[in-house]
């Protein structure tokens, strides 16, 4: 279905975000399927504002 769903995206010109990506062998499957963008625990656990904002700086 993950594979489905990025190739009709990419037909219709869209990109692919894949969201709660949280092991690496997700992410490699993602890669193999020709999504490259991706976002979830595996990248980083949600911080407060206050706290995301001084790891920004």
């Amino acid at each position: 279905m993950v594979q489905t769903i990025i190739a009709m995206a990419y037909n219709l010109g869209l990109n692919v975000i894949a969201e709660g990506v949280e092991t690496e062998a997700q992410r490699q499957f993602l890669e193999l399927s020709q999504c490259f963008n991706f976002q979830g625990f595996l990248f980083g656990k949600p911080y407060p504002i206050e706290i995301f904002t001084e790891k920004l700086l």
